[in-house]
């Protein structure tokens, strides 16, 4: 594995904490209403739930050239990736009202073929090729929910988590030479990444306790930067320019469609 830095950028770091203030105010407002005009706080925990669900998620990525290394002297052009996988996973969580309003919190983990890719970073040939691999995915959520006619519709927001494999491989092609990775203008790093997630789903109830979920849900986990031509002995941006490390910033996020069945316990 080469050596990489990453760090957050200031969107994905604004849009996680602004989902996860929109979730604690959402409580916060519940909790106010209950102080109104009464000095104690009706909370009513009425049941807990588990289930597992599977369905549909889309991976998507976006790579910034930040300087202009692999498309030639273009500072800014970017390339997107997106492909589909199967997801599957287990969840759990509890209802409860809260002053009268019917509240919920969830957490859940989601696994499967998650992982997008593309080569063409650079629009002159197809040397370098970028990779994000999502290996599992978790989240905690709060939200609030509404009984119509035979159906829940419910809506959630909080934060999430996911290990995601971010690489780029550059392949030199050298005259009566193999081809061959070049790891200086390559990186590939595995970690843990932190974000905010979005839900809105509907459930149907079935017999003995059972419940039928229909949800779709987005995750964001922001931008991380990496260098490549660490070495600097390349020029980094087309002819004339100096000789020094180069920035792609990779932004992820992903999209997940899940059928679930749950089942509901009793307080």
């Amino acid at each position: 594995m080469t050596d990489q830095s990453q760090t957050s950028s200031g969107r994905g770091d604004a849009w996680q904490r602004g989902f996860a203030t929109a979730a604690i105010l959402l409580l916060l407002a519940a909790f106010e209403s209950a102080h109104a005009g009464d000095s104690t706080v009706d909370s009513i925990w009425t049941e807990t739930y588990a289930g597992l669900f599977a369905g549909s998620g889309l991976a998507q990525n976006r790579l910034v050239d930040v300087d202009g290394f692999a498309n030639w002297g273009s500072p800014g052009s970017h390339s997107e990736y997106d492909d589909q996988g199967f997801a599957w996973g287990a969840l759990a969580g509890s209802r409860f009202e809260l002053a009268g309003v019917p509240l919920r919190l969830e957490v859940d983990a989601t696994f499967g073929g998650l992982s997008a890719s593309t080569d063409r970073l650079d629009p002159e040939g197809r040397d370098e090729t970028a990779i994000a691999d999502y290996q599992w995915l978790a989240t905690a959520r709060a939200g609030v929910e509404d009984r119509l006619g035979g159906v829940t519709l419910f809506a959630t927001g909080g934060l999430a988590a996911a290990r995601i494999d971010n690489s780029v491989t550059d392949i030199d092609f050298i005259s009566g030479m193999p081809p061959r990775m070049d790891p200086d203008d390559s990186f590939r790093d595995s970690s843990t990444h932190f974000g905010w997630a979005i839900g809105v789903g509907v459930e149907t109830s079935l017999p003995d306790s059972w419940t039928l979920r229909l949800e779709g849900s987005y995750l964001d986990f922001g931008q991380s930067t990496y260098h490549v031509n660490r070495s600097g002995d390349n020029r980094c941006c087309g002819s004339g320019t100096p000789r020094r490390p180069v920035r792609y910033h990779v932004e992820n996020s992903i999209g997940v469609l899940r059928l679930g069945l749950i089942r509901t316990f009793s307080p």
